[in-house]
């Protein structure tokens, strides 16, 4: 068969073109996260590069583990962040697909005589599809789409895991300090209830005071032990997010719970910042616009069934070698893609439908969220500045009246026991402060603007709950 067709050879090299790069997409997120968060993020695949990851992973997580240091940690080793980076090496597999053209069928035939007095024939044909040529820029724009849709995908459940690390963070902040208040209580009413009990023996307490003082410490017990065990699940949901097991759970943190500012930044345009910068709804948009694409590429093959041509010979055992194109047309007589061009209308009116629903949504939840905001801070502010000065100093009048024999133990009790839980109140709504500040900058996509006001004065921490003195008493 000798024949030349530079038509068919443009084919086969255009087929040849496309190729998977790994790193694409990838390196798009990275950016983004890094633009929104000031921090990096890397998608393990198995080289050795990623030793040196594991490596600034301990680095990590050899000091005291801050909030930042807590969200790089998993931005690198969350195991299911890292399984949502791989959907960028399938959503790239399949643009690389649609770029392809189908490859092109050969056929070929040899009749062998079967008789003296006849001669061999054969023929041989190559045909590929016409209309794969037609329509691979359109289908290569809606793959290319598709592909930016997922990277913006994968890049906001990037920051979705940095504002859960985030709130995580926070509470195990806020629990490691109620534990440690609650420590305190331990300790001043088990003393209470030591000095109370000697005191008892020697007649100068009643019974019901001496039962107070007793039940006080196993309520303190009680307490503490729910709080430490609501620290270690805050400190295991941590570790989940940061994809930690073994000797890497064993990090510490020392830093406190940061104090509120003393004023919120300007908040008024969050609604449209999040409507422009958000991530999930940019993919959106994207999506409403390759499924229009997708649609248009329907509607204009719907009259083309399937269009092959090529190149035929043929050659009789007597007779001359004949060469010539071919053609096969499918006839679109019962299939005119009807029923795709009406799943595609539904499903192109569908993502209009969830893009209205997230930005309607964004809108809704920003507002909440900045209200939330501004009354956590508020009331952080009204504890820091009005309620536990009044409780230090309800405790310490107590504690004089109680020494002058002017109230009983039972009162000095309650004004020790609000003023802890005073402080606990305090030390939640400043943790669901920066817990709703995260989701804030969740909810915008990105970081938010920084006060420039000066920080309050810390709030002074609460002193170890006074005791009923031992003078006291033998006086009474």
């Amino acid at each position: 068969m000798h024949w030349k067709s530079p038509w068919l050879l443009s084919v086969l090299l255009l087929g040849g073109c496309a190729s998977v790069q790994k790193e694409r997409g990838h390196l798009e997120v990275a950016a983004l996260v890094e633009e929104r968060t000031g921090l990096k993020t890397r998608w393990n695949q198995g080289t050795p590069e990623d030793a040196q990851v594991q490596q600034h992973l301990d680095a990590l997580l050899a000091g005291d583990l801050t909030s930042d240091h807590a969200v790089e940690v998993a931005l690198l080793n969350n195991p299911a962040l890292q399984g949502t980076y791989e959907e960028l090496g399938v959503s790239q597999a399949d643009m690389v697909q649609a770029g392809l053209l189908t490859n092109p069928s050969f056929d070929g035939s040899i009749g062998f005589p079967l008789t003296s007095d006849g001669g061999m024939e054969h023929e041989f044909s190559i045909v590929q599809s016409f209309v794969d040529l037609f329509t691979l820029p359109l289908r290569k724009r809606v793959a290319n789409e598709q592909f930016l849709a997922d990277t913006l995908r994968v890049a906001h459940e990037a920051l979705v895991t940095t504002a859960e690390v985030r709130q995580t963070f926070t509470e195990v902040q806020a629990r490691q300090q109620l534990v440690a208040l609650r420590r305190e209580v331990l300790q001043a009413a088990d003393a209470a209830a030591d000095l109370s009990g000697r005191l008892r023996a020697a007649g100068n307490v009643t019974a019901l005071a001496l039962a107070t003082e007793q039940a006080a410490l196993e309520q303190a017990r009680l307490e503490l032990a729910q709080d430490e065990l609501a620290l270690f699940e805050a400190r295991e949901h941590l570790n989940r997010l940061m994809g930690l097991f073994g000797p890497r759970v064993q990090w510490t943190l020392a830093q406190k719970l940061p104090e509120v500012p003393a004023a919120e930044a300007s908040l008024e345009h969050l609604e449209t910042l999040a409507i422009r910068q958000r991530l999930d709804i940019d993919a959106a948009r994207k999506q409403v616009s390759l499924l229009w694409n997708a649609l248009e590429l329907a509607r204009s093959t719907r009259f083309f069934g399937r269009v092959d041509v090529g190149v035929h010979t043929h050659r009789d055992a007597n007779g001359p070698r004949l060469l010539g194109p071919t053609l096969s047309l499918e006839l679109p007589i019962f299939d005119q893609r009807q029923a795709l061009i009406a799943k595609l209308e539904a499903q192109h009116r569908q993502g209009e439908d969830r893009l209205t629903e997230l930005s309607v949504n964004a809108r809704s939840e920003v507002r909440a969220t900045r209200a939330r905001l501004v009354t956590l801070r508020n009331m952080a502010e009204r504890y820091q500045k009005v309620v536990l000065p009044l409780r230090t100093t309800i405790l310490e009048e107590s504690q004089r009246q109680y020494n002058a024999m002017q109230i009983g133990l039972p009162a000095l009790l309650i004004a020790r026991r609000d003023q802890v839980e005073a402080w606990r109140a305090y030390l939640e709504t400043v943790r669901d402060y920066w817990m709703a500040r995260a989701d804030l900058e969740r909810l915008v996509g990105g970081r938010l603007p920084v006060s420039t006001a000066p920080a309050p004065t810390p709030a002074p921490a609460p002193s170890p709950s006074p005791e009923p003195t031992h003078e006291h008493h033998e006086a009474h």
